[in-house]
């Protein structure tokens, strides 16, 4: 066989191959979406499935089955029923600005387990729709929103506990994993109340527990319970800590600032002592009268002290002074003659 001819056939055994790997699903990988799925009978899943941009416009769609081919449309998103306001227990929403459409499941039951695809439709004979294939497990039990949290000393924390249909009308209890006696369960109306623990049952698909004034010895595991279904969840207490800032200012500044807030404190303090705008210039002038006071009094003193000085000089000099006695005859002569009394013993 020449050269020719090998090239011929080699071609047309390749094309036959070439068209059916073009056609086996799951070869164009435009379309993905998330792993496995489990969720509790009677609650809900949401499903999103991303797509590349050049199918924005195309029709995107959600179908039950093992194999693609053969799955049973359950949404679409030409469909109006399908539209996330509809009445179906099934919708699906298109987001073209983000290239991803989400799928919403409701009231789920055991029978909705099974295989899943997220489709976008290309049309055409020879060309496979866009698809990407998930397992949904619809469970009976209990589960939790989160098996692990946290919570700082002296707050609370609060845990989400979900169940299944068939288990609403069971009791729910907490429990401290490892002390069977530290259980504390729902009354009829689906609560219970203490110091520590709150809890509340919504009658539907979840109740919470809420520990309150949470304590260093809180940390540890605890059981969700509905009926015998349990879980478990992980409960860390953090211990709160003080820390002092620090100062990146000057003494002088936090000097002038503690002053500056001892002043405000001070004004703003309806219980300190507020002086009134005119008792400055009162004082002010009582002191002066005062002084004032002061000086005339000294004066006053110095003025009687001076004249009590006048007076005994005054009579001091009477008591020297004498009158001398005169002579008949003399009376011609009118006046009289005052001499002291060395004078007269000596003109005598």
């Amino acid at each position: 066989m020449d050269s020719g001819g090998l090239s011929h056939s080699t071609s047309a055994m390749s094309l036959p191959l070439l068209l059916i790997i073009f056609l086996l699903p799951g070869c164009h990988c435009t379309v993905s979406t998330v792993g496995d799925v489990s969720v509790l009978e009677g609650g809900s899943v949401t499903v999103p499935c991303h797509y590349n941009p050049q199918y924005i416009s195309h029709v995107k769609y959600w179908c039950q089955g093992r194999m693609r081919e053969f799955c049973t449309s359950l949404a679409r998103t030409d469909d109006p029923d399908s539209a996330p306001n509809g009445k179906g227990r099934v919708t699906i929403a298109d987001d073209p600005t983000q290239h991803v459409f989400t799928v919403s499941m409701r009231d789920l039951t055991e029978e909705d387990s099974g295989w899943y695809w997220c489709g976008v439709e290309l049309g055409g004979m020879w060309v496979s729709d866009s698809t990407a294939s998930l397992h949904i497990s619809v469970i009976q039990g209990v589960s939790v929103v989160s098996s692990m949290l946290s919570a700082d000393e002296g707050s609370s924390v609060t845990v989400q506990c979900l169940y299944s249909i068939t288990l609403r009308s069971s009791e729910k209890r907490w429990c401290r994993s490892g002390n069977s006696n530290s259980c504390v369960a729902t009354d009829s109306e689906g609560t219970f109340s203490s110091r520590k623990v709150f809890i509340h049952d919504d009658r539907d698909s979840m109740f919470t527990v809420t520990i309150q004034q949470l304590e260093m010895r809180d940390s540890g595991w605890y059981w969700c319970e509905a009926g015998q279904q349990q879980v478990a969840v992980h409960v860390s207490v953090t211990a709160q800590t003080t820390t002092l800032p620090v100062s990146t200012t000057s003494p002088i500044q936090n000097l002038k600032t503690t002053v500056r807030s001892s002043s405000v404190m001070s004004s703003n303090d309806p219980h300190s002592f507020s002086r009134p705008v005119w008792e400055s210039p009162l004082v002010v002038c009582g002191v002066v009268l005062l002084v004032m006071t002061a000086f005339l009094a000294l004066w006053k003193l110095r003025q009687l002290c001076k004249k009590k000085q006048i007076h005994r000089g005054t009579n001091e000099m009477n008591d020297n002074l004498t009158m001398c006695p005169w002579r008949e005859g003399d009376y011609k002569n009118a006046s009289m003659i005052f001499l002291n009394a060395p004078a007269q013993a000596q003109m005598l």
